[in-house]
């Protein structure tokens, strides 16, 4: 079953060696790194949208040193138990949680609005569909989904709803009250525990909350580490540099993860 769908008119898309093509002849090759560019130039805000090179070589790093192995598999395990099928990864950045899916799954469609973040995605798992695409029209056909993840990053909630079958999962991880509590006291003033449930209330008329629970993860990260992890984060820009550099110089830093998994069905 093809689940992408031509951003320009909404035909399903078909693969005919390495260009993906719909009935009204729109067409998309396939890079030579392995991913298609569904994000066409009417929808686009900003001439490179997404994460910097920077922030996804860091997450890269960091991730790949196996410091949130735990979430990683606490979503692995998720997928296993529910038996998912066709699974989509909404801004699956450089692929570290959506590599670990697709072993789980029939499909796996990893899409991402930074296209430099699908690159470097495209190199772990050629058994993925990487597409550059965005949440605002998600490049996927309707109704071809059993389950949305969306790790720390946007919920499109009208693509959701279209894309996702009856009674369909959408998975949310978002950051648990305490996490990275001490790296954002070394970084700012005044911090404030965050707040995991901000987004339920625009999800309860439409979708039922069946399972929700925090993991927790102590790190012990050396300088490099520490670098990447501050990096990778919306923090690296938000922080004083005075407060940034301080903090990039201790040799070593202990901070805990915490990590809240919300798992919803369709109404």
């Amino acid at each position: 079953m093809n689940l992408l769908m031509c951003p320009v008119c909404h035909k399903p898309l078909v693969l005919n060696e390495r260009t993906w093509r719909c009935e009204n002849n729109h067409s998309y090759d396939v890079a030579k790194q392995g991913y298609v560019n569904l994000h066409v130039v009417q929808h686009k805000h900003s001439k490179t949208p997404g994460d910097t090179p920077e922030s996804v070589q860091a997450r890269r790093a960091f991730l790949h040193a196996g410091h949130y192995a735990p979430l990683q598999q606490a979503v692995v395990q998720l997928i296993r138990d529910l038996r998912i099928e066709n699974l989509l990864d909404i801004g699956c950045g450089e692929g570290y949680y959506t590599n670990a899916m697709q072993a789980e799954v029939l499909q796996c469609v990893g899409v991402d609005i930074a296209k430099n973040a699908v690159q470097v995605a495209a190199k772990l798992n050629s058994n993925v569909t990487w597409v550059v695409g965005t949440g605002a029209i998600l490049p996927v056909t309707d109704h071809s989904i059993d389950m949305c993840t969306s790790l720390f990053s946007p919920i499109p909630k009208n693509e959701i709803l279209r894309i996702l079958k009856s009674q369909g999962y959408l998975m949310v991880v978002t950051p648990a009250k305490e996490h990275l509590y001490a790296m954002r006291e070394a970084l700012f003033e005044e911090v404030k525990p965050h707040d995991p449930a901000k987004f339920l209330e625009q999800l309860v008329d439409t979708f039922d909350l069946i399972k929700e629970y925090v993991i927790d993860a102590n790190l012990s990260l050396n300088q490099d580490d520490l670098k990447h992890l501050i990096a990778m984060t919306p923090y690296a820009y938000k922080a004083k540099p005075e407060r940034r550099l301080a903090l990039e110089e201790r040799a070593k830093f202990d901070v805990a993860a915490q990590y809240q998994i919300y798992l919803f069905q369709k109404k």
